[in-house]
């Protein structure tokens, strides 16, 4: 996806940056020392493994600490910018002691954490709009009323058992454009007048998409441009910080994925920039 926003004018090489690895000590602000000294020496049980989708190597490790890095550098730009876009990440099914769902270690919980012990952010907004419930940022901050997590999902998709948000919205199979949208913007609206966040994370994940092989919804390509745009607009309009990981998406056309998530970072230049 670099490749085509560069080919396209939508961002420059200046743009981009490379994260290094996240120190340790980061990484256990966010979850249990033990899940992470068996994370980090491999070993984690088999059926732990299973839970994750992969097959555990010191490369994949490697891979999570550095995408929870870029989030956190992500957070650090968007308070100076407004905007910061993570190419990866997402990974919201982490829990603070176990992974799952092709998620080892949670970016946005991370970077949310360093934000509110470096006194960077008060309030935090979590925008989960991947189709699968943000069952790890949910546990992640049960009881911690600094960070309201909000995921709209499909209520009959992964996880079979859906942790407490702060707010959850199941959608039904086959919720189109008009139905997604509407719920969406109200919800939002809402959010942010009661919330009062200083700080909003986005999970952007384009498994909502109609050709999606694992999503269950009805959205086109067009309503999750949408979808975007009222984040992101709201973001702008209030002027508060957001931080965007691109999350899931699934469809067997990867032009699909890759125009979705492209819309993203076009959105966000034309509306920050």
């Amino acid at each position: 996806m670099p490749q085509q926003l560069l080919y396209e004018g939508t961002i420059q090489t200046a743009n981009l940056f490379e994260p290094q690895r996240l120190a340790e000590e980061r990484v256990i602000k966010t979850h249990t020392p033990d899940y992470w000294q068996r994370l980090k020496t491999l070993q984690l049980t088999p059926k732990e493994i299973r839970r994750t989708g992969f097959p555990l190597t010191t490369e994949l490790v490697k891979r999570e600490v550095t995408i929870a890095q870029g989030t956190v550098d992500c957070a650090l730009f968007a308070l100076e910018f407004g905007v910061a876009m993570n190419i990866a990440g997402g990974t919201h099914h982490a829990f603070t002691n176990r992974g799952e769902g092709f998620c080892l270690l949670n970016d946005i919980a991370i970077a949310a954490q360093y934000l509110l012990d470096h006194q960077k952010a008060k309030k935090i907004l979590v925008v989960d709009l991947d189709v699968h419930q943000g069952n790890g940022t949910a546990e992640i901050f049960r009881g911690d009323d600094r960070v309201f997590t909000f995921s709209m999902h499909g209520a009959n998709n992964y996880p079979l058992h859906k942790e407490v948000s702060d707010l959850d919205i199941g959608l039904p199979d086959y919720a189109s454009d008009v139905f997604y949208l509407t719920t969406l913007e109200s919800n939002l609206n809402n959010l942010l007048g009661s919330v009062q966040p200083d700080f909003i994370f986005f999970q952007s994940g384009v498994d909502i998409l109609d050709t999606d092989k694992l999503g269950k919804l009805s959205v086109t390509r067009e309503g999750c441009r949408q979808r975007d745009k009222i984040v992101l607009t709201a973001a702008k309009k209030n002027r508060i910080p957001l931080v965007a990981s691109m999350g899931g998406g699934y469809s067997p056309n990867f032009r699909d994925i890759i125009e979705a998530h492209a819309n993203t970072y076009r959105l966000a230049q034309e509306i920050f920039f």
